[in-house]
């Protein structure tokens, strides 16, 4: 029997955050789960007072004033945490939710809590009460969860209107073992009858395959996006991932685009009303960490659709 999925979800109340709730309906996430909801007040509480340990005997007023400050900020967290239950626990009747909060800054309250925890995703809104003309900016506490976590992050961006729509999904494709997990994210989600999902592979001067199957990842194989006979290998070499796909449920198809894959994926999901993107964290180059300006990162920061940003359990 396999093991239940663990989420973990950052709520801060803002519209975004709603958004991000309503957006996991269209995720293919499994019927039960273990999820975690939290919310962070952005506040440091000083040591609890007791009267009678106090010392002084008489805490000054603007030390009391903190303390009843910070304890209010996190009780209303909690109530953000609460709100955010009831609604999934609407539209997920089978997920066992918790609702957590605590005085924190929201970067690191996530990260330390997914670390103790070890969620196989951690969801987040695109942006909170501090967005700029509606975009995630740079330095927003969903960007830098995206940068510090240490698994799977979904950015979350919701669509209104479109619960009877087929979902739609993109899976960026450049060969690596890390768009091969973002791949299998897509494949072990359970997508609704009539779902779609395009691998898109964009080619810039040369790309770097790694062997489909599991066991020969150690395999690589360079080719040159202007040979001919490359490219009839590469169609080949993912059909047969596109195939194994489609044995899961939805219908998939292969496409390569000539440019930036930052762009690329970007404006794809854009023109096709995509639902989701998903990408691998670190791409040919095998950079472990992500970095500013990586394709995930800009993926993940420019879309106007979701964007899951898959790291491969360790083993």
């Amino acid at each position: 029997m396999s093991e239940r999925m663990k989420i973990l979800i950052g709520y801060d109340g803002s519209k975004c955050a709603e958004a991000a709730l309503q957006d996991l309906t269209r995720a293919g996430l499994p019927v039960e789960a273990d999820v975690v909801v939290m919310s962070v007040a952005d506040v440091f509480p000083p040591p609890q007072i007791k009267n009678e340990d106090a010392f002084p005997q008489n805490p000054p007023a603007a030390v009391r004033r903190a303390h009843e400050h910070a304890v209010k900020e996190i009780e209303d967290a909690h109530d953000l945490a609460q709100k955010a239950k009831d609604k999934l626990g609407r539209l997920f009747r089978h997920w066992e939710i918790r609702a957590e909060a605590c005085g924190d800054s929201p970067v690191w309250a996530l990260v330390k809590r997914a670390y103790k925890w070890k969620p196989d995703l951690i969801v987040v809104g695109a942006h909170g009460h501090s967005a700029l003309g509606g975009r995630l900016i740079l330095g927003s506490v969903s960007l830098r969860v995206l940068y510090e976590a240490g698994t799977t992050v979904r950015v979350a961006r919701g669509r209104v209107g479109v619960d009877d729509v087929p979902v739609r999904i993109i899976v960026g494709m450049d060969g690596s073992t890390n768009s091969q997990a973002a791949l299998n994210a897509v494949a072990k989600r359970s997508w609704p009858k009539g779902s779609e999902v395009r691998l898109i592979t964009a080619l810039d001067t040369v790309l770097c395959l790694g062997a489909a199957s599991e066991e020969e990842y150690k395999t690589i194989k360079w080719f040159e996006v202007s040979n001919e006979n490359d490219l009839i290998y590469l169609r080949h070499s993912f059909e047969s991932l596109a195939e194994k796909l489609r044995n899961t449920g939805p219908n998939v198809s292969v496409e390569f685009k000539k440019g930036d894959p930052k762009q690329i994926l970007v404006d794809e999901a854009e023109s096709w009303k995509a639902d989701s993107i998903f990408v691998g964290a670190k791409g040919t180059r095998g950079i472990e960490r992500l970095m500013l300006g990586s394709v995930s990162a800009a993926v993940a920061a420019r879309a106007h659709c979701s964007v899951e940003v898959v790291r491969p359990k360790a083993s």
